[in-house]
């Protein structure tokens, strides 16, 4: 559930920019040379031991930060709050999908057969089936419908191109000041009730996390956050997976745990990690100071030759042997790894798993299917197209 770090608010940023950084940084590396100075500046590090160090502020490496709870004063705090909102987060999402889990088939046949335009659809389909975890049933209805533009204007890929700067500006004027509203309301409920009932949705959590004198302002941030992550990256995930089933039919038979793991290594939708030396010191045979930017590329990492047998083929057999751990880092790594992770993957292997086994699917790119380089790693645009295997009954 968790990202780099996105405003989804404020739209995507220079898709273009981000296009070439990655392309750049693809092009330097040589899977020898796994610690080096890009021509931008920084220390990129893509060598999974010195990036274990770094995300893992291993001896202190980097000063502490955090990807998810970064705010406009630095990062949302403290760190035990931290911990309850991620742990409280997690709770929700597993008692939810526990309790929807027979939806899903339906869900699939209605939103996505026989035609599907990525990948939208992966987040509109992710937004539907978490709908009641962003917002209670009872919230108002124009903040349920506030969330839905929320995704359709900042959270799909492509979305800040389709509106102009002004009406950007004045679409996000409207939704912080809605979404303040609402923290502010919610922190007065647990200032008179408190939270002894548990959380009903991902605001009372990020309320119950933060407490009732915490800046409406950082709440608001913090459940933007959330927002990406569920159905911004969750979302992208989906469409890796299905964007490469569809482009190899032949490995469809493949256990779906294998597609979803392969899927975020060849194109983790998290790809991309900065932080700042704490101290003067040598990293990956690099000297490195605090006037330095580190970046870790989980892309580079995924894809490095000394790890991976044939690493930029789409092989999920390879994971039959287990997690190569050393070089697999699609949620972070370290005390910030996303702690959603586990319940993220699960509803993944399940969507996987029914396309995979009750429907064939195909899939036709459009504009020669590279990928879309923003804060996250959004898949092509493409048509996928679900028909029944020969033999299978029609789906009514």
């Amino acid at each position: 559930m968790e990202s780099s770090p996105a405003r989804p608010v404020n739209g995507e940023g220079s898709r273009n920019h981000r296009s070439d950084r990655l392309a750049q940084l693809a092009a330097e590396f040589d899977g020898v040379h796994d610690v080096w100075r890009s021509a931008m500046g920084a220390v990129c590090v893509a060598e999974p031991e010195a990036v274990r160090a770094v995300l893992g502020n291993r001896n202190g490496t980097v000063a502490e930060t955090s990807d998810f709870f970064h705010n406009r004063h630095g990062v949302f705090g403290p760190r035990s709050a931290q911990i309850a909102i991620g742990r409280a987060a997690r709770d929700l999402m597993r008692r939810h999908l526990d309790a929807r889990r027979a939806e899903l088939p339906h869900l699939v046949a209605e939103r996505l057969a026989p035609h599907s335009e990525w990948p939208d659809a992966g987040n509109l389909l992710v937004l539907r089936h978490l709908r009641d975890v962003l917002l209670h049933r009872e919230a108002p209805a124009h903040l349920h419908q506030l969330v839905e533009a929320i995704v359709t204007r900042a959270v799909l890929a492509g979305a800040r191109r389709r509106h102009s700067a002004t009406s950007r500006l004045l679409f996000r004027r409207r939704a912080l000041r809605a979404l303040h509203t609402q923290m502010c309301d919610r922190q007065e409920r647990l200032r008179r009730h408190g939270g002894g009932a548990g959380p009903r949705d991902l605001v009372d959590v990020v309320v119950d996390g933060g407490g009732p004198s915490a800046d409406p302002d950082d709440l608001v941030e913090v459940y933007l956050s959330f927002l990406f992550a569920a159905v911004g990256s969750i979302g992208f995930a989906l469409g890796w997976s299905v964007y490469l089933l569809g482009t190899h039919p032949d490995r469809a038979a493949a256990d779906p745990s294998w597609t979803v793991r392969e899927a975020l290594r060849l194109w983790p939708v998290a790809w991309l990690f900065a932080r700042t030396p704490s101290r003067v010191q040598e990293l990956g045979g690099m000297r490195v100071t605090p006037r330095d930017r580190l970046i870790v590329c989980s892309y580079l990492v995924h894809r490095h030759p000394g790890h991976w047998e044939r690493p930029d083929e789409f092989l999920p057999q390879r994971w039959a042997a287990g997690v190569p751990d050393a070089a697999y880092l699609p949620f972070g790594h370290g005390p910030h790894t996303c702690s959603g992770a586990t319940v993220t993957v699960r509803l993944l292997e399940d969507l996987v798993g029914l396309l995979s086994r009750g429907w064939r699917v195909s899939v036709a790119p459009h504009d020669g299917g590279g990928p879309q380089v923003g804060p996250a790693l959004a898949p092509p645009r493409f048509t996928a197209t679900l028909s029944l295997p020969d033999g299978c009954p029609e789906r009514r």
